[in-house]
């Protein structure tokens, strides 16, 4: 049972290393090949623009958060958070916690200058243990988090960008989606893997209509 996982962490090595997108994101300095999956769906989507203000949940190794930085320009605002330690970028604020903590929270509404954001994005994935049910189940919960945190990060009108992966439970968080967005739509970018069940819900227009406070947020 050792051998063959060695043998298939050895054979996706290879495939990472020959991956264009691996190689294009090591001589155009990104740290993750995940930057081009943001990249592909903004040139269809439009979201990020000179000024605004973003929050990147799940943020490291960086990827997404180098993208969206050049994106918004010095006059924007990007705050990332992650559990992981996160390497320095140049005028992004990084929050090392957990998003779905209250304190966190007030964090994030400290970095943006007491102003909501214009446009939330997360490249989040569990921990991945192999037991598919488990796995989903984990899924969900930082989803469900992450439309959460929409209601008291996010202002009326602005937009969500968010992985997904098909499977139970899914169809419910998206009909969640429906009601507190205007507009969701699905993308798959080319820099997404074929085989892999990750997508990104797009959503626009947050509704808003029901304000949290972020100390009832996990009360």
């Amino acid at each position: 049972m050792a051998k063959k996982r060695r043998q298939r962490s050895k054979e996706w090595y290879d495939r990472h290393r020959q991956d264009a997108f691996v190689q294009r994101a090591r001589q155009e300095g990104y740290r993750s090949r995940a930057a081009f999956k943001l990249e592909e769906i903004d040139r269809r989507d439009r979201l990020l623009k000179p000024g605004m203000r973003v929050v990147d949940l799940g943020a490291a190794p960086g990827g997404w958060a180098q993208l969206a930085s050049n994106k918004i320009g010095r006059h924007g605002i990007l705050v990332c958070i992650d559990l992981l330690p996160m390497k320095p970028i140049r005028g992004v604020s990084i929050i090392q916690a957990d998003f779905l903590d209250q304190d966190a929270k007030y964090k994030i509404i400290n970095a943006l200058g007491e102003q909501k954001a214009d446009l939330v994005i997360s490249d989040m994935a569990p921990n991945l243990s192999g037991i598919t049910v488990s796995d989903q189940a984990r899924s969900l919960e930082l989803l469900h988090g992450v439309l959460l945190s929409c209601r008291s990060l996010l202002r009326p009108g602005g937009d969500l960008v968010v992985k997904l992966f098909e499977g139970e439970g899914v169809a419910d968080f998206r009909q969640a989606c429906s009601r507190d967005f205007v507009c969701c739509n699905i993308r798959k970018p080319d820099a997404s893997r074929a085989r892999s069940r990750e997508h990104y819900l797009v959503a626009k227009g947050f509704r808003n209509e029901v304000v949290v406070p972020v100390e009832e947020e996990n009360s």
